[in-house]
C-alpha cells in the first residue's frame, strides 16, 4: 500500500467546485463560538459538496485567520450566509422548501441510524452551541431532531465531530455513493 500524492487525488479546482452539483443540504450553526469548529464545519461542507453553511448569532464569519486555520480555504469555496437570528435563517429555509433537522437530544428525537431521507427534497441540519446546544426556540421550529447514539460516560460530542457524523449520514442518503 502506498500513500497517494496530492497530485493523484483528482481534486476539483475552485471554479469546478462552484459549478458542480451540490448535495441538497445546508448546515446552520446556531451560536457556535469556536472559530476552529466553524472552520472544521466549512471543511466538511466542502468535502461533501453541501449547498451552504449558515452562520447565526455569535457564530463568526469569514474572513478570519482562525477559521481559515481549520477550513484550509473551504470558507472560500462553500457558499455561506450570516443571519443575526437563527430563527430568521430557519424561516427562510422553510419558505424555500427545506425540511429542518436539529442535531440535539430531545423528547422524541430520532436516532440518526433511523432517518429516511428523500434525495428529491432539500434538508437543513442545525448544529448548536458547544455547551448549551441548540436554543429551545430553534428546536421548536425544527421538523425533526436527530440524535447520535453514544455508549460511554459522556452524553455529548464536539460540535464539529457531531456535524461530521450527521453530514455523512445525510450525504449517504442524498447522494448515490459511487
Amino acid at each position: 500500500m502506498r500513500k497517494l500524492k496530492i497530485t493523484e487525488l483528482n481534486r476539483l479546482t475552485v471554479e469546478q467546485y462552484r459549478e458542480c452539483d451540490k448535495t441538497p443540504l445546508v448546515v446552520v450553526l446556531d451560536r457556535v463560538r469556536s472559530l476552529h469548529n466553524i472552520g472544521s464545519i466549512f471543511r466538511t461542507a466542502d468535502s461533501f459538496r453541501l449547498q451552504a453553511v449558515y452562520l447565526c448569532g455569535i457564530t463568526a464569519a469569514p474572513p478570519h485567520p482562525e477559521i481559515h486555520k481549520t477550513a484550509l480555504g473551504a470558507e472560500e469555496t462553500v457558499e455561506w450566509r450570516y443571519y443575526k437570528d437563527t430563527l430568521e435563517a430557519i424561516r427562510k429555509l422553510k419558505s424555500d422548501g427545506y425540511i429542518i433537522y436539529g442535531v440535539e437530544q430531545t423528547e422524541g428525537s430520532i436516532s440518526i441510524n433511523h432517518i429516511s431521507l428523500d434525495p428529491e427534497k432539500k434538508y437543513a441540519l442545525i448544529l448548536g452551541h458547544e455547551v448549551k446546544g441548540i436554543q429551545q426556540a430553534v428546536v421548536d421550529e425544527c421538523n425533526y431532531c436527530v440524535e447520535i447514539p453514544q455508549y460511554g460516560t459522556k452524553h455529548s460530542l464536539n460540535v464539529s465531530v457531531a456535524g461530521g457524523i450527521a453530514i455523512w449520514a445525510f450525504f449517504k442518503q442524498l447522494k448515490a455513493l459511487q
